[in-house]
């Protein structure tokens, strides 16, 4: 992916290096400006805007940490990736605290250059956008999601272009992340608002049942039928009928739904008489759908039917600072029904919550902040409230592991040896250490790094985020 009407500047002191970064950037369709020292990034700076900065630390007048520093909160401030020869990553994690988005270590390769560069240009660009749904929205929220991170970026990006249309949507994620807020925005977006929006939980309903909910039945046409019904799909009128959990319909229905998708017409159980309906079909699964459909448990045809508009929601421990907004918004809501003085989370039960797994995703933690709201008093929520959580210490454990052989076949390489004194200090504190540790071990490298802790790399960046 090219960004050819972006412009980059480059700030580099060693004239080889300088020419073969912007040979690399210019053949991959990147415009990069190249000068030498701060004077110059300054006097370029003052006289052209820049979409990204790419900034060598150690250069001839001065130091590239303290140029971020000094670009802060002025009109010049610009993205920035910064380039180190510190394989500890010391001044990467402080260039990041300074509002740096990525770093790159030298020695690295042109594929890594590029890569790094477009990534960090479309984050800006995404950001960019989110930006203007804030202008239509409170506290950064999309109608009823809350959370800026890059991956729900994308997603608010996509049901704004989605929800002017009558396109089927499909909505992937496992439970808990959201999916029928999902296909709630889309509705709320989109000229149906007005109508009807109705849900159908498909696993909810005995499947001898699903038939009837969903298109309705006449009096008398089954036991139990004492008066007619006029199912989901036609209560949705004008509206949005959403179907989650799909992959729990069996063929039968799937072959009904796959003609009522076909030709907007229903039957109710024990009618001749079909009706017309109008109305915008949103489903939703936890499974893996085409997964089911190899399984032979979901028809292919449906599969392709339904995929018109595929979203798939993060899990909550790919939305990094996102968790913390969220437990915010529920420990108000909480707090303020249970009429306690609850008001914010201290800086280790924030570390605490971003280095949790949330297996149970944004239910877990709304159910982990009602449990402390009801039975924790105070002002602020500190670690020793929370219930437990499970595999909250998964890296601390890790850490005393011998670390894995890496992919590429080299020999494990031994931890270093913590004496007590090295393990003092808060839960987060500690497992910050072992996380840094483990990568200077691995050379910079986090996905090694993460593969001797047993975690994944997003994980390791996400904690490094917090840690900004």
């Amino acid at each position: 992916m090219g960004f050819k009407e972006h412009k980059i500047l480059l700030v580099e002191d060693v004239l080889s290096m300088s020419m073969l970064f912007t040979k690399h950037l210019e053949a991959a369709g990147i415009n990069a400006h190249a000068v030498e020292d701060l004077k110059s990034a300054r006097a370029a700076q003052a006289g052209e805007e820049f979409d990204l900065l790419l900034l060598d630390l150690n250069l001839p007048d001065g130091d590239g940490l303290a140029y971020l520093e000094e670009l802060r909160g002025t009109p010049m401030e610009t993205p920035a990736i910064v380039i180190t020869a510190d394989a500890s990553l010391n001044n990467a994690v402080r260039a990041m605290k300074l509002g740096a988005l990525d770093y790159l270590v030298k020695p690295f390769s042109e594929s890594r250059l590029v890569t790094t560069v477009n990534n960090t240009l479309e984050r800006v660009q995404l950001r960019q956008q989110v930006e203007v749904l804030r202008h239509e929205t409170q506290d950064g929220a999309f109608y009823d999601f809350i959370g800026s991170s890059v991956a729900m970026q994308k997603v608010y990006r996509t049901i704004e272009n989605v929800a002017p249309s009558k396109a089927t949507v499909f909505i992937t994620g496992a439970s808990g992340t959201g999916k029928e807020l999902c296909a709630e925005a889309i509705h709320k977006a989109g000229p149906r608002a007005s109508k009807p929006f109705v849900p159908l939980n498909c696993a909810a309903i005995p499947q001898d049942l699903l038939e009837s909910e969903l298109f309705g039945h006449l009096k008398g046409s089954f036991t139990g039928a004492i008066s007619d019904r006029l199912g989901a799909a036609r209560e949705a009128e004008g509206g949005t009928l959403f179907l989650d959990e799909m992959c729990e319909l069996d063929l039968g229905l799937q072959k009904k739904l796959l003609r009522f998708l076909q030709t907007s017409t229903v039957q109710p159980v024990g009618s001749a008489k079909p009706h017309k309906v109008d109305v915008r079909v949103i489903c939703a699964t936890n499974r893996d759908p085409l997964e089911e459909v190899r399984a032979g448990r979901f028809r292919e045809d449906l599969y392709f039917r339904l995929n018109v508009v595929p979203i798939a929601l993060p899990a909550l421990n790919e939305r990094g600072r996102d968790i913390i907004d969220i437990a915010r918004s529920f420990l108000g809501q909480f707090a303020n029904e249970e009429g306690k003085a609850l008001g914010d989370f201290s800086p280790e039960a924030q570390a605490l919550m971003m280095a949790h797994n949330w297996p149970g995703n944004v239910r877990e933690l709304q159910n982990t902040i009602r449990n402390i709201a009801v039975l924790q008093d105070g002002d602020v929520v500190t670690p020793d409230m929370f219930p437990a959580l499970e595999g909250q210490t998964e890296i601390l454990v890790a850490q005393h592991q011998s670390p894995s052989s890496a992919s590429n076949g080299e020999a494990p390489v031994a931890a270093p040896s913590s004496s007590p004194g090295d393990l003092m200090g808060t839960l987060a504190e500690i497992e910050r250490k072992a996380i840094e540790d483990r990568i200077a071990i691995f050379d910079g490298s986090i996905p090694k790094a993460a593969q001797s802790l047993d975690v994944s790399p997003s994980t390791i960046y996400r904690k490094k985020e917090s840690w900004a």
